[in-house]
């Protein structure tokens, strides 16, 4: 490892520079605590969980690993202080219901008004709970994090990650003291991490290094890694280490359904595309029919265009049907043919970053 790969670790704790995304509808605390137990650090995601039902969660994942882990919130505005319905344009309501009845019909759905609920406010008392509970990592997805928070952390000894686009939110996170940056470029899987603007977002060659060169915190690098080879370019890069999701969507623990895996072991490069159709932010998905016949409709505001589709999520998750269900991954997925034991992926990663850079060093 380099030097600043091994100085992560250590304030991490964990063995090696592999870091598992919190990807909601993926990482469950069987995933977090494998990748942990294998020397990674876990992540949980915790965008819908109720306060109790995150706690538990976190003393789940105690009961299974003794490593630290991390969990996920968000911080982006509309999550933070979520949009009331009654404020939605009727123009986009209608529009977006139009739209969302032709896909019902699909999947076996009758039509509906689609009055979405409110999007429950959470991130308070979720905050509270990571806190409480002393959760050794907190990671942020989609939000600037005030200082208050980061010193209210630091102050129980909870180191802080937050992911970014660009250079203008890499400044932004690292002046409110964060303890880590991730670098997300745009090959990478889910929602895009930017809460104000997608200036200046690039590629993982291109992003990666340019934060490097912005903060002073360790950087992560995240987009399009799945392997050793991709660990080492990371670190080539100037990163102190990776973050993976689409990875760890096709491992035994994911509580990704059977057939969203299947998907990702099916796709080739160009299957995936970036829709706000799913959730009303933009997020990289595999390509379905959900995606391609939503089209240009209107897209109600963040996390209530999740709520409206929801019952046709629920439908085709039922129906084992991955054409009408959001599939949140990476460009990587093009390079995923297995699905085996999360321990095992950063095992191999570990592995293959040591024979790559052997390699390296015997043609000296």
């Amino acid at each position: 490892m380099t030097p600043r790969a091994s100085a992560f670790c250590k304030s991490v704790g964990i063995r090696y520079p592999v870091v598992q995304s919190g990807m909601s509808r993926v990482a469950g605390p069987e995933l977090v605590a494998a990748v942990c137990n294998a020397g990674g650090l876990g992540i949980l995601a915790a965008l819908r969980l109720e306060p109790e039902a995150l706690r538990a969660q976190i003393r789940q994942i105690r009961q299974m690993t003794q490593s630290p882990f991390g969990v996920n919130l968000w911080l982006h505005p509309s999550v933070v202080a979520p949009v009331a319905p009654e404020t939605i344009d009727p123009g986009t309501q209608s529009g977006a219901a139009r739209r969302l009845n032709e896909i019902r019909a699909h999947v076996g759905l009758g039509a509906t008004d689609i009055n979405p609920q409110r999007f429950p406010e959470l991130v308070a008392s979720n905050f509270d709970v990571i806190l409480e509970e002393r959760v050794p990592v907190w990671s942020i997805g989609l939000g600037n994090p005030p200082r208050n928070m980061v010193a209210r952390c630091h102050e129980r000894g909870i180191r802080v990650m937050a992911m970014v686009t660009n250079v203008d939110d890499a400044h932004a996170v690292s002046s409110a003291g964060v303890d880590v940056v991730v670098a997300q470029g745009t090959e990478a899987g889910g929602h895009r991490s930017n809460w104000r603007s997608t200036t200046g977002e690039a590629g993982t060659m291109v992003i990666v290094p340019k934060i490097v060169d912005a903060v002073e915190q360790p950087v992560l690098a995240a987009g399009g890694i799945v392997d050793g080879r991709g660990l080492v370019a990371a670190l080539a890069l100037g990163a102190a280490g990776v973050m993976l999701g689409t990875r760890f969507i096709a491992t035994r623990e994911s509580i990704a359904p059977s057939f969203f895996k299947d998907a990702v072991l099916a796709a080739g490069t160009g299957d995936t595309l970036v829709s706000s159709a799913f959730t009303g932010l933009p997020m990289r998905t595999l390509r379905n029919r959900f995606a391609t016949e939503y089209g240009d409709a209107p897209v109600l505001p963040p996390m209530l265009q999740s709520n409206a589709a929801e019952e046709i999520f629920r439908r085709a998750a039922e129906r084992g049907d991955a054409q009408y269900f959001p599939m949140p991954a990476g460009e990587s997925a093009g390079l995923i043919s297995d699905l085996p034991a999360a321990a095992d992926v950063v095992k191999s990663i570990m592995t293959e970053a040591g024979r790559t850079i052997a390699a390296f060093r015997s043609t000296d």
